[in-house]
């Protein structure tokens, strides 16, 4: 059988190319993403880049529960999860969502479930590097959508 999920936390620069064909299916006609970038600043300070750190088992076992309402809710062929850890530069993919389904509108409406559930209960926190000119400092934060620290 096809492994029609996908779930992966990794180190190295996300080859979207890569997770975008694992995403293709023959009986699918549609395949939305999301991809949350670096950006290079936060609250008039330049960011030079951020670091992520997970508890990595719960974040699969949050993931499942994701994917479980996803495949429940709309009519989907693959679902591909993937989150750097480590250091992501400025410009770089740090999350990367790829659904493909019969239609685009079950992908598109499971791509925004699937960020906004990522934000509320998966354990990743990042922590900001600024720049010499804001500073030089760094400050961990969590996603301000977390429920796990409500």
């Amino acid at each position: 059988m096809e492994n029609n999920t996908h779930f992966n936390l990794i180190y190295e620069p996300i080859d979207i190319n890569k997770y975008y064909n694992l995403a293709l299916s023959p009986e699918c006609g549609a395949v939305s993403m999301f991809s949350g970038i670096t950006r290079n600043y936060f609250e008039n300070k330049t960011v030079i880049k951020l670091s992520y750190e997970a508890y990595e088992e719960m974040v699969y076992s949050e993931l499942k529960k994701i994917e479980d309402y996803i495949r429940t809710t709309f009519n989907v062929c693959k679902i591909i999860f993937i989150h750097r850890l480590g250091e992501v530069k400025v410009s770089e993919s740090s999350i990367l969502i790829i659904i493909s389904s019969n239609h685009r509108v079950d992908s598109l409406k499971a791509v925004e479930y699937g960020i906004n559930k990522l934000k509320e209960l998966i354990p990743i926190w990042k922590k900001e590097t600024y720049s010499e000119d804001s500073g030089g400092d760094s400050e961990w934060k969590e996603n301000k959508e977390f429920l796990h620290s409500k």
